[in-house]
């Protein structure tokens, strides 16, 4: 397999995981955190490029302390998780930047994880998308029922019997794998484009969190795959161009979703409201 060939087949399992992510981080509003955890997570990945071992590696153990240090803030009292968010977003990137500038004689190039160089990615990465990719649809089928019982009813959820705590840890846990293996291809800056619009588009043209669940993957997977096309016909970078694509389709899912909303709206409108004719006959 070519080095093209191998990038076409990474944005797509990217893409996917990033859709089937996504809809998580959409529907529990952890979108902001995703974001800070992109972020924050780019100190580890320098700190393992001076250290000489995985680049990925370094991300996922800098994304552990992230998590628990965003836990401990978000509990201090009058604080919040959007307070830790904010905090842990712009220092973790900072720290990463100042690393950097301490160790200018890096072996490898740590610039390129912030937008990603998807046509330099290894065997390794691929593994290890589809293995995560594989890991989230099995959490989805397994558990999928009680996360979005914990989602959308909190307090029943906890008067069934049920802790809140190993589903949000379980959605925490594979929004920080999906960070991480989506750093490589699309980097830390666009990752959160990546898994926010497509399961924000499928959210749009979706009637229930299922159909979403799979509209939103196969948004991610064309999102890449269309993003690594056009880096290429363009001559352009390709986390930029799949960054792009993906917010491309989610405005297409709005204005989709406005021309349904308007050509319906007539017959709604009468159904629901009475016409004059009506008022005056019931008078």
């Amino acid at each position: 397999m070519g080095y093209f060939e191998q990038a076409l087949l990474a944005a797509l399992l990217i893409g996917a995981l990033s859709g089937l992510v996504g809809t998580l981080v959409v529907l529990r509003q952890r979108t902001f955190f995703a974001q800070a955890l992109t972020h924050a997570t780019f100190p580890g990945a320098v700190g393992a490029a001076i250290l000489g071992v995985s680049i990925p590696l370094g991300a996922a153990v800098a994304s552990v302390f992230i998590v628990g240090i965003m836990t401990m803030i978000g509990r201090v009292k009058r604080q919040g998780n959007q307070v830790a968010s904010g905090i842990l977003l712009t220092a973790g990137f900072a720290l990463g930047v100042l690393l950097q500038g301490l160790n200018p004689s890096l072996p490898v190039k740590v610039d390129s994880y912030l937008v990603g160089s998807i046509l330099t990615v290894t065997d390794q990465d691929v593994t290890l998308v589809a293995v995560v990719l594989g890991l989230a649809v099995l959490c989805i089928v397994l558990f999928g029922r009680q996360i979005m019982f914990s989602t959308f009813d909190v307090g029943g959820f906890r008067a069934a019997g049920y802790h809140e705590w190993p589903m949000e840890l379980l959605t925490l846990v594979l929004i920080t794998a999906t960070v991480v293996t989506a750093m490589p291809a699309v980097g830390a800056i666009l990752a959160i484009a990546l898994i926010a619009a497509p399961a924000a588009a499928a959210r749009l043209v979706s009637r229930t969190t299922t159909q979403m669940f799979v509209i939103a993957p196969v948004i991610g997977a064309v999102a890449g795959v269309v993003g690594v096309l056009l880096s290429r016909s363009l001559d352009v970078a390709a986390g930029p161009a799949i960054a792009l694509t993906a917010a491309a389709l989610f405005l297409l899912a709005l204005v989709l979703r406005r021309l349904v909303a308007a050509a319906g709206a007539p017959g709604q409108t009468d159904a629901r409201r009475p016409t004059r004719t009506s008022l005056r006959l019931k008078a």
